[in-house]
């Protein structure tokens, strides 16, 4: 029966994704420039960080002490990853276990057991020295020496979007969904890897050591984006991460390239329609070391936290023409998009006049209420 179970782990080795990964153009190298002068980064510095030692201005760092409680589902969700804390890393088993040692089939496994724990996708990679935080947010530094990561991407689903503006009330929880739900699925990974006796870590939202766009870049899992952030040929930018890093014997996965760099070169759907003017509208720039759009994190942050019609804001997500369903009608103008610039401003067109990026009152289902200390303030929509 193993010998079985080896064979058809190794047979379906290119097509255990749910998406048609394997059908997507594998490169050496990710499309966006990355030298070796990149410099690793200070958890510290992040926005959220920055505004609650009060860089930002007292109002904002008012709000983010309630960023998460703002809304009560997002309040509710934050606190599934806040009790993985212990599950995050632990004890390995001093005996290893006996499965097979070949590296494609123990990534064969790892990849299918992501998808049975209900990951959407995912992807393998060695770490780059700058995908690892030189400190966390306490000040320490961080000296994780394992080789592998394994990305898991959770969709933050597209049908709350559709109902959605993208900075309205659901928005924070809509990032917390897939947080907590891609932290439950590392947890387990990493525990299951250190039974099997080998080293292993979470990495989820509020623990991570690893700066995680770098990882998806190497894993494959996309390609950076006007947004400033990895986009995914199916899932748009419209999912969280979490990564396990290990020194379980991995076969990495390429970089991909489905010319989005390209696309966004022509497209600023994201840059125009972004409430805090966050999103460049020309060319990429050399930044730390590597080639990218570099938005305005501070402008960015800011809104984010004290959003007066909304909890957070993915708005760029929203209204980004990758924003769709993975069925037919949409797959061909992305196939004919890859191949063509004639395509791509086609695409784009078509976009704007079949009214993508608007909200579908249809597809709405939560209730727009605000926590606030006295009681609850029902809050209304643009």
């Amino acid at each position: 029966m193993n010998d079985y179970i080896y064979a058809s782990l190794q047979k379906r080795v290119k097509k255990i994704s749910p998406f048609p990964v394997h059908r997507l153009k594998r490169v050496d190298k990710p499309t966006t420039k990355i030298t070796d002068q990149v410099e690793r980064f200070d958890e510290r510095e992040h926005g959220f960080n920055r505004a609650l030692r009060g860089d930002f201005g007292e109002r904002a760092q008012k709000e983010r002490m309630r960023f998460v409680a703002k809304y009560p589902l997002s309040a509710s969700l934050a606190q599934l990853t806040a009790k993985l804390q212990h599950a995050v890393d632990g004890e390995i088993n001093t005996q290893k276990a006996p499965i097979p040692g070949e590296p494609e089939l123990l990534t064969a496994h790892m990849k299918r057991l992501g998808y049975f724990l209900r990951a959407d996708l995912v992807g393998v990679t060695e770490i780059p020295y700058y995908a690892l935080y030189s400190c966390d947010k306490e000040g320490n530094p961080i000296n994780l020496d394992h080789k592998y990561a394994i990305v898991f991407l959770v969709d933050q689903g597209y049908e709350t979007f559709n109902g959605s503006n993208g900075r309205d009330w659901i928005s924070n929880s809509q990032s917390f969904i897939a947080y907590s739900t891609s932290a439950l699925i590392a947890c387990a990974v990493a525990d299951y890897i250190r039974r099997l006796g080998y080293p292993a870590r979470a990495h989820h939202a509020r623990n991570y050591q690893v700066v995680v766009p770098p990882l998806l870049l190497w894993a494959g899992m996309g390609e950076i984006s006007r947004m400033g952030v990895i986009l995914n040929p199916f899932l748009g930018s419209r999912f969280k991460a979490s990564v396990v890093t290990t020194d379980l014997p991995l076969v990495p996965d390429k970089p991909v390239d489905f010319k989005l760099q390209t696309f966004c070169q022509h497209c600023q759907k994201c840059s125009r329609e972004c409430p805090a003017g966050a999103i460049p509208e020309g060319d990429k720039v050399m930044y730390n070391g590597y080639e990218t759009w570099k938005a305005d994190t501070d402008a960015c942050t800011k809104f984010r936290l004290v959003n007066p019609r909304g909890s957070g804001c993915g708005r760029c997500i929203k209204v980004c023409p990758w924003n769709k369903k993975n069925v037919w009608f949409h797959r061909i103008p992305r196939w004919a998009s890859q191949r063509s610039v004639l395509f791509q401003k086609m695409l784009l067109w078509m976009d704007d006049c079949l009214g993508y990026g608007k909200a579908d009152p249809r597809d709405k289902w939560w209730f727009d209420v605000e926590a606030v200390e006295d009681g609850w303030d029902f809050s209304y929509e643009d």
